[in-house]
């Protein structure tokens, strides 16, 4: 089958096109004919070796897709061939056809176009399980969205307004910020302006915000732990800002504020999958009623995995971006 393929660790370069064997159906598991694959940050890290999860080489990247069940397994129910489905992992999205435990798909619904589909349920989730089970956001209170427009933080903007808050959206250049704004941001601060924090202050009337959604780390992390109100919460997402930063612990004693993890990984996969497929089936009752609308991502044919990846590692993308199999 067609495929993308890594087959040694280091430069992004290094990752060609081919053909690669076609997964065998086993029990449990639905083979999928492919139509579209999500690409993130994660995806970017994988293919250069640098994530937590090591794929054995050769093999083909790629962690969130969508498309037509092709076949399925032994022992494998509520699902069948011509089902369309979005599925999830950590590789082996960027092919003609992936190999998915039967618990990693959910039926599509039939007003999702698999590019949307493709792109979906990451950022989305993550957004839900930060904003709603970790920081447990309320009405009216304020969020910050720092790398707001990523896939990750467009989700957060939507996810954030959905569940009551005024949105704040950081994001580096003006491109960057109108896109936050078409997502739904109230306002937005360029965290690059050596006054950023004045600008937060301004816009809480000196209060500070109640949760800052974080997917970037590095040197913007204590500057907005910084800018927390009383009680504030700082969701750690990850790190597309590079360096992972050191907090001096005083600032959680002087603000009473919660520094809180989010690993969507271990959440849906080992600690809590029931919570994590009713946050999925929220999203898509909220999709169903109109009331989140996923923003248009930027679509790719799959022979161009290469700059697609290196995009997002650069942090040059707005929004999603989604390769097609069918572009």
């Amino acid at each position: 089958m067609r495929a993308v393929i890594v087959e040694a660790f280091g430069s992004l370069d290094d990752i060609k096109l081919g053909d690669f064997p076609k997964p065998a159906v086993k029990n449990g598991h639905v083979l999928i004919a492919v139509k579209a694959a999500g690409v993130g940050y994660v995806d970017a890290l994988g293919a250069q070796g640098k994530y937590q999860v090591k794929q054995t080489l050769p093999f083909v990247p790629g962690g969130e897709y969508a498309g037509v069940i092709e076949e399925v397994g032994e022992g494998v129910t509520g699902l069948a061939p011509g089902d369309r489905v979005m599925a999830g992992g950590f590789a082996g999205a960027y092919a003609e056809y992936a190999l998915a435990p039967a618990g990693a798909v959910l039926p599509m619904p039939d007003t999702m176009s698999f590019i949307e589909a493709a792109g979906f349920r990451t950022n989305y989730a993550t957004a839900i399980h930060a904003l709603q089970d970790r920081a447990e956001i309320k009405p009216g209170e304020t969020l910050l969205v720092l790398g707001a427009a990523g896939g990750t933080g467009i989700a957060a903007i939507q996810v954030g307004k959905i569940l009551g808050a005024r949105v704040i959206a950081a994001a580096s250049t003006a491109e960057k910020r109108s896109a936050a704004m078409v997502a739904g941001a109230d306002e937005t601060v360029d965290y690059t302006d050596p006054k950023w924090r004045d600008a937060l202050k301004a816009l809480t009337a000196d209060k500070g915000v109640d949760v800052t959604f974080d997917p970037v780390g590095g040197a913007t992390m204590e500057a907005a732990f910084r800018s927390l109100a009383w009680k504030g919460r700082h969701l750690v997402i990850g790190f597309v800002g590079g360096a992972i930063p050191a907090l001096p612990i005083n600032l959680a004693l002087l603000k009473g504020a919660s520094l809180v993890g989010v690993d969507i990984a271990r959440f849906g996969n080992l600690h809590e999958p029931a919570k994590a497929r009713a946050n999925v089936a929220q999203l898509l009752a909220w999709f169903a009623e109109g009331k989140l609308k996923p923003a248009a991502p930027q679509v790719h044919a799959f022979s161009d995995a290469r700059e697609a990846l290196a995009a997002v590692i650069e942090r040059r993308a707005i929004g999603k971006i989604v390769l097609s199999m069918e572009a």
